[in-house]
């Protein structure tokens, strides 16, 4: 097995960071990605299934109970009986759909990107700073980015397939480089 290591650099707003990737980090990398695709896809199908799932209640009386700082943002999301049952249907298919996406390494970023901003609604909603300000969503909404940044659809993941598909003698990303934000 190699030991190789990869190295990495950003400079974000004038700053730079470095560092190196072992080839193990690849595994953590998949391993990140199938759990959070599977606790996704469990929670959507849990509440699909159950056909009992209903956002009203929560989103006019959760966040503000909680002492969320976007309660009144929910709570006027919970009058509106158009956004709730809109919202009734995208989140146990949305959670269907992203864990789908992000299990089988399809769309992954795209996936990702919706489950991080999910993670981030639920984050506020549920908001708890008795213990600090971090905890389970926003750690999800932590992973969800990692998986997307680290394209981690490509590794034993659909994407590496759509990606390299030949439109017109060009690999899809190359003929369409937009699609690298949907992909990897």
């Amino acid at each position: 097995m190699s030991t190789k290591e990869v190295a990495l650099r950003s400079t974000i707003g004038g700053v730079s960071v470095e560092g190196k990737l072992h080839t193990l980090s690849v595994w953590f990398i998949l391993a990140l990605r199938l759990m959070i695709g599977l606790a996704f896809f469990q929670s959507g199908l849990d509440k699909v299934l159950s056909g009992e799932f209903s956002a009203a209640g929560y989103l006019q009386n959760a966040p503000a109970a909680n002492g969320s700082p976007a309660a009144g943002l929910f709570a006027a999301m919970g009058e509106n009986a158009m956004f709730v049952d809109f919202v009734n249907v995208a989140v146990p298919w949305g959670e269907v759909l992203i864990g789908l996406g992000v299990i089988v390494g399809l769309l992954t970023r795209l996936a990702a990107f919706w489950g991080a901003f999910m993670m981030l609604l639920f984050y506020l909603g549920n908001w708890d700073i008795s213990h600090g300000y971090i905890n389970g969503d926003f750690a999800y909404m932590l992973v969800f980015l990692s998986v997307a940044a680290f394209g981690a659809g490509r590794i034993l993941g659909l994407d590496s397939i759509v990606e390299g598909y030949e439109v017109g003698g060009q690999p899809l990303v190359e003929r369409y480089p937009w699609t690298r934000y949907l992909l990897g």
